[in-house]
């Protein structure tokens, strides 16, 4: 996610898309997202864990939600630089006829979505750059390729965190909620607060020193609102890589009524 005012393509300035692809193994960064990057992991060992790990989640519940649940559509907000298999992939590979909307508001993103969606698939997939905090108007545009009257799924993987509070991110993400029809889900990702508290302090505040948008890590309590209203699946909100240490919440959440 980046700011409304820096829209430019400056190199010298770390970017969390550019990071997180980093993070992933990918190609698409330079030397200031490497050396926020490797800061970052200086803090925190496992940052690629995670961002491999976060990745996984979002595809196999993407695949889960089409084979289980007939979802056969996606908005994912935040699409980032993919390394792999992208949304669309994951949705088609198991269900051809899925509908699958990327948003991002990073030109830098744009171009690479644009030739992202010619490796093709079955189904219809559609890219509109645009800011998340901008919601009406993420919600008119998704809706020329979803029909929000049927059951969707909107994917928010590792970019509610670059909203401040002051941004009211849980009002936000209340009217993307609010948005769908019984039998949707909302997908989020989150840095914690509270799993290796010393630790995410400090590449926070490194990480936010150099970057052009800031991170705000929250407590499992705090993602836990993003969900107010909805039936939360499965465990509930869970540590990523449960076992591991890895300080993301992983949660997902249907909307019954």
């Amino acid at each position: 996610m980046q700011s409304r005012v820096s829209r430019g393509f400056d190199v010298s300035v770390p970017h969390s898309a550019r990071v997180w692809n980093y993070w992933l193994g990918g190609k698409d960064h330079f030397a200031a997202d490497r050396a926020a990057a490797d800061k970052a992991i200086e803090s925190i060992p496992q940052l690629p864990v995670m961002a491999r790990a976060t990745r996984k989640f979002v595809n196999d519940t993407v695949r889960e939600l089409a084979v289980s649940h007939g979802v056969r559509q996606f908005l994912d907000i935040g699409t980032g630089l993919p390394v792999d298999t992208a949304i669309h992939e994951a949705a088609h590979s198991a269900a051809p006829d899925a509908r699958v909307v990327y948003m991002d508001n990073d030109p830098i993103v744009t171009s690479h979505a644009q030739a992202l969606l010619v490796r093709g698939g079955t189904g219809t997939t559609d890219y509109a750059e645009l800011d998340l905090r901008d919601t009406s108007e993420v919600l008119t545009r998704a809706a020329k390729t979803i029909d929000f009257d049927e059951p969707a799924a909107v994917l928010l993987s590792a970019v509610v965190h670059f909203l401040p509070d002051a941004d009211d991110p849980w009002g936000i993400v209340a009217q993307l909620a609010d948005a769908l029809a019984p039998g949707s889900y909302l997908l989020i990702t989150h840095v914690a607060s509270d799993i290796t508290p010393a630790a995410v302090v400090a590449m926070a505040s490194g990480y936010n020193e150099r970057a052009a948008v800031a991170i705000t890590p929250r407590s499992r309590e705090q993602v836990t609102r993003f969900f107010d209203g909805l039936t939360l699946t499965g465990p509930g909100i869970v540590p990523a890589g449960a076992g591991r240490n890895l300080p993301a919440y992983f949660g997902l959440g249907r909307k019954t009524r």
